[in-house]
């Protein structure tokens, strides 16, 4: 008997911690009948299709989420032809909810494991390897009876199912600290993000959230937690992301991981949380300004801004406390800041996400994801859609289209503004060249709002252009909106460009090097002699630094957007900046920030 858990994940780089927990709770006798399989959503049905046939199971699991439920329905009326008399069975969020409905549509499933899994697949495995007259099974069943353990005989006598006759009794919470360890085996997990759980549940009650539906907090023995993380670093993961919803709701289990992690710091793995930034305390903050640069980062959901919207999706937050932590973190320049907003939240109309956008971007979070409501089946949104007016997708991922308070063409507009913020804030390849441009508008909404419609006037929005090609429509767009400070943005791009990497052909829009060049090869024939400037190039002669390292002569401090903007000030707009000095930035690629990969920057007067 070989039971199938099959999982469809959204990218390679994901894995699917679900099935693996199922497998581990099952336990070491009744391993040996479970399969894994992992797939990709950009595979096509055939090669999936394919794969599970080869392998001929008895009975396959899917675990269903929303970027994988279209593939998996129609994979669903395959499968049968395929492989006569299989026993198919589901999973996860995206069927828990509406389980009778699923199984109505479709005849062929056996059933659905509604909630919570591991508890109830150990049980369903006990029962078909039963049926199937396993000894080991058998075995294990007698050692379950001794325990003083329920046997179930039959699937209406095991709990968290829905069975075309209808549900079984509801399925307790399992003791979170019984599931044994995930990652023994490391090899399936190579070039993938590690996913880790030290708790379930959350204490809020954020109606567009389906973690909302489980009041109750349970967290993981610290004791076992630190032996997990210990493997971790031991193994060198280059990440964990923790997947607890609201990792800070213990202060004490929120010490005791930060602690650990920091004493025990292997100088690569980085650790991914999810926070609520108003509950942070001072001893937490001063705990992760103490952290290496890089071996954390922050997820932070701000969502809105605007009190009615917050009050009416249940969501509680200090905004002013969440604004002073994000800026305590941010002081001590070592820990990544993602930070979240969602469009299409009751009472949120489009002047309204312009001041939420403008009072988080003001945070000045190292990335900002413009999300846009998902109206999940089993939340609390998913209830009130109707009464709120909010009209969304049918079919996966349920987006929404429009709202009382936000049309569709608003929406739209939304889009192409998210699209902008990724390519030209959250990539961290324009940092300097943007920080300057927000001075030329009123805010930046208003800023990435005329980005987005000079990318469709100019047809770049459907063209997809290549990083390269970003800069010097950038540069365009300068040129459109703030020429009369063209030269400085000439020099802003070309210093954010040789910023990532050592460029092979020079920007078009670069100063002319000749009358440096007799300077820059002055400079690397010194530091060859006297190693000053680049310690960790011993080997190299002069020719060699040359091509290693970059040396670019500027007009002007772009480095220093403060002191940028305000000399153009002094000399009051829009007039340039007197170049009465002149600078050359030595550019060090073998060592990067490690939050946004910029190369080591040293600057000189000439």
């Amino acid at each position: 008997m070989k039971f199938l858990l099959a999982a469809i994940n959204a990218k390679y780089i994901h894995s699917n911690p679900a099935i693996y927990s199922l497998r581990a709770y099952a336990g070491a006798e009744l391993r040996q009948f479970i399969e894994l399989a992992e797939y990709t959503i950009n595979q096509s049905m055939q090669e999936i299709l394919s794969d599970i046939y080869v392998r001929k199971p008895d009975i396959i699991g899917f675990s269903c989420y929303i970027w994988n439920w279209r593939l998996i329905q129609e994979m669903l009326c395959e499968l049968p032809k395929l492989l006569p008399g299989v026993s198919l069975w589901l999973g996860g969020p995206e069927v828990t909810y509406d389980a009778g409905q699923i199984l109505r549509r479709y005849p062929q499933l056996a059933g659905i494991m509604v909630g919570e899994g591991e508890a109830t697949f150990r049980e369903l495995l006990e029962y078909y390897a039963g049926a199937a007259g396993e000894q080991a099974c058998a075995a294990e069943a007698v050692r379950q009876k001794e325990k003083g353990k329920t046997v179930r005989h039959c699937l209406q006598e095991i709990p968290g199912l829905c069975l075309p006759a209808g549900y079984t009794a509801s399925r307790e919470p399992v003791d979170l600290s019984t599931i044994p360890f995930l990652y023994h085996d490391l090899k399936p997990f190579e070039n993938k993000i590690l996913y880790y759980e030290s708790g379930r549940g959350c204490p809020f009650s954020c109606c567009y959230c389906l973690s909302s539906v489980e009041k109750r907090v349970r967290m993981r023995d610290i004791s076992v937690v630190k032996r997990e993380l210990q493997f971790f670093l031991d193994n060198k993961v280059r990440q964990v992301k923790f997947v607890d919803r609201t990792f800070n709701c213990s202060h004490s289990h929120t010490m005791a991981v930060w602690q650990y992690i920091l004493e025990h710091d292997n100088g690569v793995t980085n650790f991914h949380f999810e926070i609520s930034a108003d509950l942070l305390q001072e001893e937490e903050t001063a705990l992760l300004n103490r952290f290496r640069p890089g071996l954390a980062q922050l997820e932070i959901g701000v969502q809105s801004v605007n009190p009615v919207t917050l009050q009416a999706i249940g969501r509680t937050m200090n905004l002013e406390k969440l604004e002073h932590a994000v800026a305590a973190i941010r002081s001590g320049g070592n820990v990544h800041q993602h930070l979240d907003l969602i469009a299409g939240l009751p009472y949120e109309n489009y002047e309204s996400f312009r001041n939420s956008f403008n009072r988080v971007y003001g945070m000045r979070p190292d990335q900002l994801q413009l999300g846009f409501l998902k109206v999940l089946k089993g939340s609390g949104m998913w209830e009130q859609a109707a009464e709120y007016g909010i009209c969304y997708m049918e079919q996966p991922p349920y987006e929404v289209l429009y709202t009382k308070w936000l049309a569709y063409e608003e929406i739209l507009r939304l889009k192409r503004i998210e699209e902008m913020v990724e390519i030209y804030y959250n990539s961290a390849q324009f940092i300097h060249t943007i920080s300057f441009l927000e001075q030329a508008f009123p805010t930046p909404f208003d800023m990435y709002e005329a980005l987005a419609a000079f990318y469709v006037q100019k047809g770049y929005a459907s063209a997809d252009p290549s990083r390269a090609r970003r800069y010097h429509i950038l540069l365009e767009f300068v040129i459109e909106y703030d020429s009369s400070r063209r030269a400085a943005y000439e020099e802003l791009l070309t210093y954010d460009m040789y910023l990532r990497e050592n460029l092979k052909s020079r920007p078009d829009f670069a100063a002319e090097l000749s009358p440096y060049k007799e300077t820059i090869r002055s400079f690397y024939k010194k530091e060859e002699r006297e190693r000053c400037n680049l310690p960790d190039y011993q080997n190299y002669d002069w020719k060699q630094l040359m091509k290693m390292t970059h040396l670019e002569p500027f007009s002007r401090p772009v480095w220093d957007t403060a002191q940028m903007t305000r000399g153009y000030e002094a000399e009051g707009a829009p007039g340039e900046i007197p170049e009465k000095k002149r600078y050359l930035a030595l550019f060090d690629y073998r060592k990067r920030n490690p939050l946004h990969h910029e190369a080591a920057v040293r600057i000189f007067g000439i």
